[in-house]
């Protein structure tokens, strides 16, 4: 018998780290035929191998190789590799993760009719300046199954109009991945943590800022970036900054100066990452993913954003602001105490259960079982809705 095929494509490192665990089920399983896709957005040993080497990630089956200078590139190039690889395959579905140059890989899923599935839909920063924000939508409103992790963010897409049969709440597999790839090996990060490791960075442990900064409102936008150096260079500590290529790039390009008190380094592994992140005084970043592990893992975090799409974070008192576009709307130091102010407390998970991996890999396996990916397709739900308005005469 004819084993039940899917397509699973992802293209950056938190992908991986989120996707991890429910790719690892999935994969095992010998009923199905899984095909892992990397699209190529992220290329290198040091953002994609050493992550699916530390979560156990087997490589994937086929790899696209879509890379590009522009997000345009990158995008059509993602769509034109996948194209040719999901005709041949036909899988029952094609699940995509997150907001990237990658998930507009669902355009050549839809051109072929094959069912899209959403892992971490309905997010919305609503910060139309953010490509992210663009992808999000596109995705959403292309997708068979929606995977989200609030009843919020499920009313974010009804709103939009999105069919409510369509979006299935698990709650955030960050907390599953935190709890399988750290809490079950704190005795193995306490020996990573040692004075080597701290000495070899020339930092102190709790002495220190780790940070990241990547998204393109921030750095691409001159005066937004100078505020973000203003920013980490008001601060007497110590800040270890993992730089992303990319960013490296554009502080070349403008002849951007880093702050004495900076060290900047290559994009590291999870599990450096990890330690870098348990033994910091806090995190200063503009990644998503990297707020919500600090808030499972309790360690304060400023975020370096306009605007977020994890509220969740500000709610349970785990996070500080920054916004690049407004730097005056608080002082500097008001803002580093509030931060500080955060060192050594604690706050509730709003995250979620440690179960959102084992709920999307179940409704997956159902689904692959009974083939029923379209049953509640967006344009039968809105189809329903044309023919009520035309019996009510609207």
């Amino acid at each position: 018998m004819k084993k039940k095929r899917l397509a699973f494509v992802l293209g950056i490192r938190p992908d991986v780290i989120r996707a991890s665990l429910v790719l690892n089920s999935i994969r095992s399983n010998p009923e199905f035929d899984v095909r892992f896709i990397w699209s190529g957005q992220h290329y290198s040993d040091n953002l994609k191998d050493v992550f699916f080497r530390e979560l156990g990630v087997q490589p994937p089956e086929i790899e696209l190789n879509a890379g590009g200078e522009t997000d345009a590139e990158v995008s059509s190039a993602v769509i034109a590799g996948l194209y040719p690889v999901l005709h041949d395959f036909r899988p029952e579905a094609v699940v995509f993760l997150g907001d990237t140059n990658t998930v507009m890989g669902c355009l050549a899923a839809a051109q072929l009719d094959i069912p899209i599935v959403h892992i971490e839909g309905c997010m919305r920063s609503y910060d139309w300046r953010m490509p992210e924000e663009k992808y999000r939508m596109a995705i959403d409103h292309l997708s068979d199954v929606i995977y989200t992790y609030y009843e919020e963010y499920k009313q974010q897409g009804i709103a939009e109009g999105l069919n409510p049969e369509s979006i299935i709440l698990t709650t955030n597999p960050i907390v599953d991945v935190l709890n399988r790839y750290y809490f079950d090996k704190k005795d193995y990060y306490d020996q990573l943590a040692s004075d080597a490791f701290f000495q070899e960075r020339q930092i102190e442990p709790g002495q220190y800022y780790l940070m990241t900064c990547h998204r393109r409102e921030n750095v691409h936008l001159l005066e937004s970036f100078k505020n973000i150096l203003t920013l980490i260079g008001a601060t007497d500590r110590k800040v270890y900054f993992t730089a992303s290529y990319r960013t490296q790039k554009v502080l070349k390009e403008y002849g951007l100066n880093l702050p004495a008190n900076v060290i900047m380094v290559d994009p590291i592994g999870y599990e450096e990452m990890l330690v870098l992140m348990t033994n910091s005084r806090g995190v200063i970043t503009d990644s998503g993913t990297v707020v919500e592990e600090t808030c499972v893992l309790q360690v304060p975090s400023l975020q370096v954003r306009k605007s977020t799409e994890r509220p969740q974070v500000y709610d349970v008192g785990s996070s500080v602001k920054f916004d690049p576009t407004q730097p005056e709307a608080y002082p500097l130091q008001t803002i580093y105490a509030k931060l500080e102010s955060l060192y050594g407390k604690t706050w509730p998970n709003p995250l979620g259960d440690g179960r959102a991996s084992e709920r999307i890999t179940a409704d997956l396996v159902s689904r692959l079982q009974e083939g029923t990916f379209g049953r509640h397709r967006p344009t039968d739900y809105h189809l329903d809705i044309r023919r009520s308005f035309r019996e009510d005469g609207l």
